[in-house]
């Protein structure tokens, strides 16, 4: 093997794609159906799902700003290493504060990888309908405190490079508009 050789594709560049948006918008079912069409193509995909990064990278870490800074800083760099080497890295996580975001896009930008923020706008009376984890039947119960667009602050980001409306278009719809986005920026092979 010579200094020129690899072993992922070079004409594949890799990107990070932050799905962004209040709980239950629809963010990690967007990134897996995003990601089946992409692997099917023969795409080099990785999804980061922000409650399994949590589990594992983030354990022990609180929902305190401190903490949930933590958290996305933390994805954000695995993220980042992953793209730099060739992968979509697709990270649904909720990533509610704009300066977080901000540090992970500084970050790539830094090592010159390419970095997508797109916001998964799905208003809150519907994910509190979808409430796919129960996290809004335990707020409003009084069993949870904390939770991003209701009782705690969710910064919606004012120049995402795509603002998806999940609610008002089907799963494949949306994986196309992305689809779309990564062909405009020369991202989907």
């Amino acid at each position: 093997m010579t200094d020129t050789d690899t072993t992922f594709c070079t004409c594949c560049p890799g990107a990070t794609v932050w799905l962004t948006g209040l709980p239950s918008a629809g963010k990690t079912t967007l990134a897996h159906a995003l990601a089946d069409r992409l692997r099917a193509g023969g795409r080099r995909v990785e999804v980061l799902d922000g409650d399994e990064i949590r589990a594992f990278l983030s354990a022990g870490l609180g929902f305190s700003r401190e903490d949930r800074d933590t958290n996305v800083r933390r994805i954000g760099m695995v993220a980042e290493v992953l793209a730099r080497n060739g992968v979509l890295a697709l990270v649904p996580a909720i990533a509610p504060y704009a300066d977080s975001r901000a540090a992970v896009r500084g970050r790539h930008e830094a090592s010159g990888t390419a970095y997508l923020e797109v916001h998964v706008a799905t208003p809150v009376e519907v994910c509190s309908a979808r409430d796919v984890k129960g996290l809004y039947a335990r707020q409003a119960a009084g069993e949870l405190s904390g939770l991003t667009g209701v009782d705690d602050p969710y910064e919606v980001p004012e120049s995402p490079d795509l603002r998806i409306a999940a609610h008002t278009q089907t799963v494949a719809e949306s994986a196309e508009r992305l689809l779309t986005l990564l062909s405009e920026r020369g991202l989907s092979r």
